[in-house]
């Protein structure tokens, strides 16, 4: 099939470039909600990654390696959270070598904030699609990121 430039459309490009605009759409949404918190979505995620892995915490490269969103500067990210008072480093006892990063009382505060509006956005941006058509829809993109 040719397009209006004369040039082939090719299917995965198209698919391609349909999963970025939607994502940067979902983005930007959520972006709005983080935003009177200061926190970008990076940090939110930190955030999230950090409550989930409990009061042992995670050295930055675990974390870094479950963001949804690899981060290059995922020390600094930390310093900001750190400095704000949602994050703290500690030293282990074990091994001085290794710092791990955990989520403070005010971090947990935080996220327990936004737990709700973030589900009531997530709710808003995908009320349209039926409860059968968001599960078909996460099954592809499991195959599209499984290759």
């Amino acid at each position: 099939m040719a397009s209006k430039r004369g040039k082939e459309v090719v299917p995965e490009q198209e698919a391609f470039i349909s999963i970025l605009r939607t994502a940067e759409l979902l983005d930007s949404e959520f972006s709005r909600l983080l935003k009177p918190k200061k926190l970008t979505n990076a940090a939110y995620n930190v955030l999230r990654i950090l409550r989930g892995a409990g009061k042992e915490g995670l050295a930055c490269g675990d974390i870094s390696d479950r963001m949804i969103n690899r981060d290059p500067d995922i020390t600094r990210l930390v310093d900001r959270l750190e400095k704000r008072g949602l994050a703290a480093r500690e030293r282990q006892t074990d091994d001085r070598r290794v710092v791990k990063v955990v989520i403070t009382p005010a971090g947990l505060a935080l996220l327990s904030e936004l737990d709700e509006p973030v589900i009531e956005t997530h709710k808003q941006q995908l009320k349209h699609v039926s409860k059968k058509r968001l599960a078909e829809l996460m099954k592809l993109l499991a195959v599209v990121r499984n290759r």
